[in-house]
């Protein structure tokens, strides 16, 4: 089975479910949300079937390249907008999360996707330990970034009174502040672990658990961000715009540490 069309039939379906969510946007209409939904988990589900596929075939965890790191990524954003949806009902959201998780689908498919055998150094059952545990937080690190710039924009057309139809379907402040809230919660910890298993993964392979090889000092940099984030909100009572500009400014970082350093500095972790 052609793994590629796997996933070009996954993007179909999500950009029907991004083309009803923003139909809902504009029109109103819970139709339009109810098959956003349904085409959603329809193609999330399509996606991790070719995941699967592409692990029996490769031999291993496919999360070693630009095109599967990308593929990955966008599966994990899906996974999460999927619980985010089920468990604050934000239907809303989906006109944004949907269409950048597609466009990252895009990307995975733009990027050379041949199966090549591993570098020595990642044949190690470390290999989906530790990239599972750093990806998944930064996807949802990621969703924090984006429900973040849906607070400043609900917040600035509430100060200028310029509330229209559409941005008053977004939630409440109040909820995407908590939503943000949840995501450094989850993300965090994550991010710990994937860090934690790296260290002991490096010693295993090079003899040092921290080297300050560029991607490690930008995890460093990111995990110090969102531990700041964090004391911040439980020791200080940050919330609202404060949360949204740290959250923004954070995953910037994340972007550095996941694509920046691969592509224009390079290191022992320059595997994409």
């Amino acid at each position: 089975m052609n793994i590629a069309w796997v996933l070009y039939t996954a993007l179909g379906l999500y950009l029907v479910s991004a083309f009803c969510y923003l139909g809902s946007l504009r029109a109103g209409r819970t139709g339009f949300e109810t098959a956003g939904r349904y085409f959603l988990v329809l193609g999330f589900l399509v996606h991790l079937f070719a995941l699967v596929l592409r692990y029996f075939i490769a031999g291993y965890t496919p999360i070693t390249n630009l095109h599967e790191s990308l593929s990955f990524f966008a599966l994990c954003m899906a996974g999460f907008f999927i619980f985010l949806r089920h468990a604050y009902k934000v239907e809303s959201l989906g006109a944004l999360f949907v269409p950048v998780l597609a466009l990252m689908l895009v990307a995975a498919l733009a990027a050379p996707a041949a199966i090549r055998p591993l570098p020595p150094v990642l044949r190690s059952y470390w290999l989906p330990i530790h990239t599972v545990f750093a990806f998944i937080g930064n996807a949802v690190f990621f969703s924090g970034f984006l429900v973040s710039i849906v607070y400043l924009f609900i917040e600035r057309a509430i100060k200028k009174k310029r509330i229209r139809d559409v941005s008053g379907r977004f939630p409440s402040l109040e909820t995407l502040d908590r939503i943000n809230y949840k995501c450094m919660s989850y993300g965090f910890p994550l991010l710990t672990i994937g860090i934690i298993t790296g260290s002991i993964w490096a010693e295993m392979a090079w003899g040092s658990y921290w080297s300050w090889d560029p991607k490690e000092t930008w995890s460093l940099i990111t995990w110090l961000m969102y531990a700041i984030l964090i004391h911040n909100r439980l020791a200080i009572g940050w919330r609202g715009r404060k949360t949204a500009y740290m959250m923004i400014a954070a995953f910037v970082s994340v972007v550095v540490t996941f694509i920046g350093v691969n592509l224009f500095i390079g290191g022992l972790h320059a595997y994409i």
